[in-house]
């Protein structure tokens, strides 16, 4: 399995973060895994209060929480750190990690695009656009979401624990 490591800067409107952007390719291929499977994965490494079935089609971030998204069918481009950041093509059995701060939006996806999303710890997630006034609160939100005890794939053992400085 591949992790491959993405950071994006601050680009004025989006605050992104210095923790890198976590893409997991093919975690779940060989299960062939729904997304009841991902989501109990995903819950079982406390990564939870999850979500099925899309990513908005703006530019958006969470300021109070991190994220992990789980494809369980097709595929999407995503566009991760705002207006000038990179589309990416994430793909079932591909799940992604995104730290607090991090720009997405959903550029084009298959007619079965389907994804898993939850948050460590169950945490509610607010959702920014970039807009004016959201900043410095929205900055002061992301200093303070900690790291999280587990990986949403690894658990305890590695991925973000490792990357994101736990």
């Amino acid at each position: 399995m591949e992790t491959i490591q993405l950071k994006f800067k601050d680009d004025g409107k989006i605050p992104n973060s210095p923790l890198p952007l976590l893409i997991y390719k093919n975690v779940f291929s060989e299960e062939k895994a729904d997304a009841d499977f991902i989501k109990k994965h995903f819950e079982d490494r406390n990564w939870s209060n999850s979500w099925k079935n899309g990513v908005y089609d703006y530019h958006h971030y969470h300021s109070n929480t991190h994220e992990v998204m789980g494809i369980y069918s097709g595929f999407a481009t995503i566009q991760f750190g705002g207006e000038n950041g990179d589309k990416l093509s994430i793909e079932e059995g591909d799940a992604v990690a995104l730290p607090a701060g991090l720009g997405h939006k959903l550029i084009e996806s298959s007619d079965d695009f389907g994804v898993v999303g939850a948050y460590p710890d169950g945490m509610d997630y607010d959702i920014m656009k970039g807009e004016d006034g959201e900043r410095p609160k929205a900055d002061e939100n992301i200093k303070n979401v900690p790291i999280p005890d587990s990986d949403p794939v690894y658990g305890k053992v590695e991925g973000l624990l490792s990357l994101w400085g736990k």
